[in-house]
Order: C-alpha cells, then structure tokens, then sequence
C-alpha cells in the first residue's frame, strides 16, 4: 500500500515538473492507471489514493475486475485492440474505446450503440510509429477515418491516441507525439462537424514526460505505479487477429 502510494506521489511530481518545463497547467493532464494484470486489490489501493481513471487492455479483465470495482466512482476506458467480435463485451464496462483504427469497427459500433439506445466516447488510435507491431490508423489516413466516423451519432470523437515507439532514443519517440499533435492540428482546421480534438492519450510510464512536452493531455501509466507486469508488451499489442 505505501509502495503504491509513494510512487503515485512521485509520478504526479513528474507529472507537476515536465508541464512547468512546458508552460503548461497541471490540471491539464489526466493521469489513467494501466491496469494490466494488475490485481483488484492493488488498483482499489491506488482508488483510495483518490485516483478516478483507469484502462484495460483485455476484454476478460475488464469484466472480471468490474464486481470489484463498481462500487468506486471512477472511469474506465478500454485502451486495447478491440476486435468486433467483442464490442458487446467492452460495451458492458467502459465509457471510452481508445482504440478505433478503422471503419468496420466503427460501423458495427454503431449499429450495436444504436440497438442499446445510447452514445459512446472514443479515441481514434494513429500509428504514429509506423511499425507493423502497432495497431492504428496511418497519419495521412486519420483524417479521411474521422469524416467517416463523425457521420455515427452513436460515437463521440473526442481526441486521439497513440503508442510511441519503443525506444531509448529519446528524439524517435518525441517525432512520434509531435506526428500526433500535427495530425491534431490538422483536424481542427479541418473543423469536422462532431470531432472534438480536447483529449491526445499518449505517453506512457518510460516516456510520458516527453509526451506532455508535446502536448499529450492524459498519460497512461502502469508499471511505474504497480510495478512490472508478468507478461511483456507483446502479450496486449500482438498482430494476430485484426478482426
């Protein structure tokens, strides 16, 4: 319990000191806790610590986890791939998909949203990293996917997410959020009818400071709060089924 606090306390001082370094406001940025195989009791210490937002990655935790913690006032959003053979699953739990990559995706959500009778807030992933290994739409295509999906009522455009690369060179992970920002930017002059550009979701516990320099507004951290996981990044970021 106190390793989980004290390393919030040092990560929100981070947090605190990369958006001084910027110009930037502290409040501008949310903190979601990557919730990976991370065990209910360790997520309801980090709650109690008074922590709002969390994301999971698979399906099958985010159901598991859900009697546990329903009982919190919190925020859970989906941040994995979402293949469409899940989305009655993941619409059960979450009230943000981060990971919308492509139109058949967004079709069937719609048509499921439209069959519950409600609306639901989402990310569109870009690959700003150009690796095969990452999910997400291209850079150049991002555009031409959000005047699509603006067209569903049922889906709320509310910014977008990406991945960095995996790198200890520092500058290939910043050209990295930089490429998102830019995309940003040409969003909002494009002045998409519904698109709302308010949230960038990227960076994580090994580069998040990086990413507030360029303007992420929500980190997603999880192994710098609850320590390293037992599966590496492979095991939630796998090629095998884009279905």
């Amino acid at each position: 319990m106190d390793t989980i606090f004290e390393n919030l306390t040092y990560i929100h001082s981070r947090i605190k000191a990369a958006c001084q370094s910027s110009n930037r406001a502290e409040n501008d940025i949310r903190l979601l806790l990557a919730t990976k195989t991370v065990t209910p009791e360790k997520i309801k210490i980090a709650l109690d610590c008074g922590e709002t937002l969390i994301g999971e990655n698979k399906i099958q935790e985010l159901r598991d986890k859900d009697s546990i913690l329903k009982d919190y006032s919190i925020e859970r959003h989906f941040i994995g791939h979402l293949q469409t053979n899940k989305i009655k699953d993941v619409l059960k739990y979450a009230s943000c998909i981060q990971s919308v990559d492509r139109l058949d995706l967004a079709q069937k959500l719609d048509q499921r949203l439209q069959y519950e009778g409600r609306s639901m807030d989402i990310l569109i992933q870009v690959n700003t990293s150009f690796e095969d290994s990452k999910f997400g739409i291209s850079p150049n295509e991002a555009i031409h996917l959000l005047k699509q999906v603006a067209q569903y009522d049922t889906l709320n455009i509310k910014g977008l997410m990406t991945i960095g690369i995996l790198s200890s060179d520092n500058e290939s992970v910043r050209k990295c959020f930089r490429l998102l920002k830019e995309v940003q930017q040409k969003v909002i002059a494009e002045n998409i009818d519904r698109v709302d550009m308010s949230v960038l979701s990227m960076g994580m516990s090994t580069d998040f400071e990086t990413a507030i320099e360029e303007g992420s507004t929500m980190v997603r951290i999880g192994t710098s709060v609850f320590g390293s996981r037992i599966y590496p990044d492979s095991f939630y970021w796998n090629e095998q089924s884009r279905k």
